[in-house]
Formats: structure tokens, C-alpha cells, sequence
């Protein structure tokens, strides 16, 4: 269960414009985030291995990558993008968000991989890929979509339920303060 009603659920969505029409369209396309999904996942990962800030909190005790926690998070990551196409955003969903903003804190980051990483990926951080899960996505919706009208409303509607996403999963780092 989580600790965001779903009234508060509603309120957070008008507040970053979404509305029935974001998941429709999203539905519409899951053949694309089907498709695509390991290729986008692979795509941002590559900007976090490229930048030591981001891919530090992958490494072990020993300053090496831990490939076993990689390999368990990518497939993860995965299966969010394919659920941004298709999960309601009902108590069942809302309660997977507290879990995933969780598995970036103290709280439970390693706890369900068993992994010995860094403890918390600094909310700074969780907040500024957002641009690079919205942007680097643009080109794989491209190669599928032509019409330019629909390519922007698929664009948009990605942004939002991104950034919807990063919100609730925000409320694990400030508590009572959310």
C-alpha cells in the first residue's frame, strides 16, 4: 500500500498534465515500447556508464561494476518501460512506485538484489536523467511513428508519465516533507 492516496494521485497528475488521453496514446504504442524497450534501457544505461558520478553507484566494495546487480536492474528498468504503456495507475501501481523511489534510498537499495553497492543514488541525480529517459527515447518513437502530430502526442504523453514516475518516486527521499 502506498502512502499516497489515489486522490493524491489525481491531484499529482492534473499538476503535470496528465489526463485519459497520456494513457491511451501510450497504450496505442506499447508495440514500440515492446520492441524497443532493451534498446532504450541499453541506450541510457551507456549515458550512465559513460559519466563515473552516475556509474558509481553500480560498483562493489572492490570499485569494480557489480554485473550480477546491473544484469538484475536492467531487467527491471525494462519492465518499467513496457509498464509505462500499459499499467493503470491504480493502488496496485502507486504501491510499485513507493518501491521502486525505495530501491534508490537506504531503505532498500541492494536489499532486494543482495548486492553490496553504494546505499543511496542522491536524488539530484534520480531528478536529471529524467532528460535523458524524455530525449534519447525521441528517436526510437521516430523510427516508428511518421505522422508529426502523432509523434508529438506520443512524445508528450512519455513526458508526462515520466515525470509523473520520477515524482512519486521522489517521496521516498523527503518522508513527512513530500
Amino acid at each position: 500500500m502506498s502512502g499516497v492516496s489515489l486522490e493524491e494521485l489525481r491531484l499529482i497528475e492534473a499538476t503535470v498534465g496528465w489526463k485519459d488521453t497520456d494513457a491511451a496514446v501510450l497504450r496505442h504504442y506499447e508495440r514500440i515500447f515492446d520492441r524497443h524497450a532493451e534498446a532504450m534501457v541499453d541506450s541510457w544505461r551507456a549515458v550512465i556508464a559513460s559519466q563515473p558520478h552516475l556509474a558509481q553507484w553500480f560498483f562493489g566494495p572492490d570499485g569494480r561494476p557489480d554485473e550480477a546487480y546491473k544484469a538484475k536492474v536492467r531487467v527491471r528498468f525494462v519492465q518499467w518501460v513496457r509498464d509505462v504503456a500499459r499499467r493503470p495507475h491504480d493502488a496496485e501501481w502507486l504501491a510499485y512506485q513507493d518501491e521502486i523511489g525505495l530501491r534508490h534510498t537506504p531503505a532498500k537499495k541492494n536489499v532486494t538484489d543482495g548486492a553490496n553497492t553504494p546505499p543511496l543514488v542522491p536524488l539530484r541525480y534520480l531528478l536529471a536523467f529524467t532528460s535523458v529517459t524524455v530525449i534519447a527515447t525521441r528517436e526510437f518513437f521516430a523510427k516508428e511513428v511518421e505522422d508529426a502530430k502523432e509523434l508529438r502526442r506520443l512524445e508528450d504523453a512519455w513526458t508526462r508519465a515520466v515525470l509523473l514516475h520520477i515524482t512519486l518516486w521522489s517521496r521516498a527521499y523527503a518522508g513527512n516533507l513530500w
